[in-house]
């Protein structure tokens, strides 16, 4: 807890994203709640999620709530071994194995398209964005991320997605900005959720309020890969039970 929050009657979250391998190097605040929202790894390789997870390991936080990303491939684990290991790995001198690698991520919550409830509020985590590259999780915009969207309960107080919603933080260095209209629509016409974290798009980092809702683009690091001096931003949210 900080000093503003001696009674505990707070949880204070602190949020990152797109660490990229660098997770280790982020000078974060202190906080109770860490949320991750992916692309943690550069590739889904065996020695980054093992990295990954000691640096969460050694972190002092009382929980710990981890989506992946795209670059994550290993936890795509049904596309994996069709596509991903001879485009991204065929190097390897040992066959990677997804499912064990996946393993290795054992000191958090790790949420994929589910729930957990922290202190009383529910906390939704997935990590779907719009096909760039046929990278891990991507689905089309349409009927695919629709179907994902749909399984956003309603009830979702914290929502956690790799990627933004369309037009709000989501603007590429080029201008384009790549947020998912399906994603927005659920938002802000259903769940209306009290904050939606996500990065994916490193350069429009930082938050936005549209009616009752905060939006987080916690990428902690910039287009060129560099980590932020302030890399995470936080929220605070009186304890229910």
């Amino acid at each position: 807890m900080d000093s503003s929050n001696q009674d505990g009657s707070f949880i204070k979250f602190v949020c990152i994203s797109d660490t990229h391998t660098k997770a280790g190097l982020l000078n974060l605040p202190k906080g109770d709640v860490l949320i991750h929202a992916g692309d943690f790894t550069y590739t889904g390789k065996p020695e980054e999620v093992y990295e990954f997870n000691d640096f969460l390991k050694n972190s002092d936080f009382e929980a710990k709530v981890v989506i992946a990303g795209n670059h994550d491939l290993t936890f795509d684990i049904q596309n994996y071994a069709k596509d991903y290991a001879q485009r991204f790995h065929q190097d390897e001198k040992i066959p990677i194995d997804a499912v064990a690698t996946k393993a290795m991520l054992k000191d958090c919550i790790y949420l994929e398209d589910s729930s957990v409830n922290l202190k009383g509020y529910s906390i939704y985590g997935s990590p779907y964005t719009p096909t760039f590259f046929d990278w891990a999780f991507n689905l089309d915009i349409g009927k695919p991320l629709q179907k994902k969207w749909e399984q956003i309960p309603n009830n979702t107080d914290i929502l956690i997605t790799h990627g933004p919603p369309h037009k709000i933080l989501d603007r590429c260095y080029d201008g384009f900005q790549a947020g998912c209209p399906d994603l927005r629509k659920a938002v802000l016409e259903r769940v209306k959720p009290l904050y939606h974290i996500f990065g994916h798009i490193h350069e429009d980092f930082g938050q936005l309020k549209i009616d009752n809702t905060t939006f987080i683009n916690a990428s902690s690091v910039d287009f060129k890969y560099k980590t932020r001096s302030s890399p995470a931003i936080t929220f605070s949210l009186p304890i229910k039970d």
